[in-house]
Order: structure tokens, then sequence, then C-alpha cells
């Protein structure tokens, strides 16, 4: 891959990224389960998601359980491309997320989280597909759901 090819790669598999916590913070990731693979497993801390449907799940949940503001913003993604097609990416999640309605008091992010993700390209899709999301928990403040 020369550095034209890695540049565009990596472009869109950030604004995959930024998509996805779009959907997630605007839509309540009614759309989050595109973002993967069929196959797809998503850790983090005590939850394990495994495929589509079982990612689509959590976020239908946190949808039934009413009102929640949440913004999902990132920082220094980085992605390294592999001989066979694949890629991985590294990044940091901060998360400000409550339950209720904006406005809501402002506080400190509810986690910092370091994220590597792996991906592949769909040639059906035309686009990537994440295979594996883990996030390592690194800090936690305020009030949120125990899932570390």
């Amino acid at each position: 891959m020369n550095r034209r090819e890695r540049a565009i790669a990596t472009a869109e598999l950030e604004m995959g990224l930024a998509d996805f916590w779009h959907d997630v913070d605007n839509n309540w990731g009614r759309k989050a389960s595109d973002y993967y693979a069929p196959e797809a497993v998503y850790r983090s801390g005590g939850l394990k998601l495994e495929g589509r449907e079982a990612i689509q799940g959590f976020y239908s949940w946190r949808e039934d359980r009413g009102a929640r503001v949440s913004i999902h913003a990132f920082t220094n993604f980085r992605a390294e491309f592999d001989d066979q097609g694949g890629a991985t990416a590294t990044w940091f999640m901060l998360l400000w997320a409550a339950d209720g309605e904006a406005p809501l008091e402002s506080r400190v992010p509810t986690r910092i989280s370091q994220a590597t993700e792996t991906f592949r390209w769909d040639e059906t899709e035309g686009r990537w597909l994440c295979t594996l999301r883990e996030l390592k928990n690194l800090f936690r403040g305020g009030d949120q759901l125990n899932f570390s």
C-alpha cells in the first residue's frame, strides 16, 4: 500500500468511526451494527458481545431504558495495514453520558478508554467492517453503568 492509498484508507476508517458515534449519540445507535462484520466481537471490561445481532441488541437495550444524553469523542486515531488487506486501528474514546434529558450538569468524562479495532475490507459492501473492538477502560468517573 503506497502513501496515498494508506491516507485514503485511514480517512475511510476514521470517517466510519465518526459516522458510528454520530449514530450512537444522535439516533440511539439504531444503525450501530452496520459498522461491524457479521462475526464481529465487541469487548469492554466484563461486557462481551458476539455478532451483529448481539451488538445491536445492546444499543436497543439502552434506548429502551429511556432518556439519555451521550457524547462520544475520539482522538489520536491511528491505523496500520497488513499484507492481507486488513487493518488495525487504535484511538482513545472520551465518553460523557448520563440518563435524563438535556441539558444535564456538566461533569468530567464518565469514561476514557483506549480502543483497539481490527477491520477487513468487504468487497460486497465496498467498505471496511470492524471484526473486533476492544476497549480498555483507563479512567472512570461520574454516574455510569458498570461495564468494566
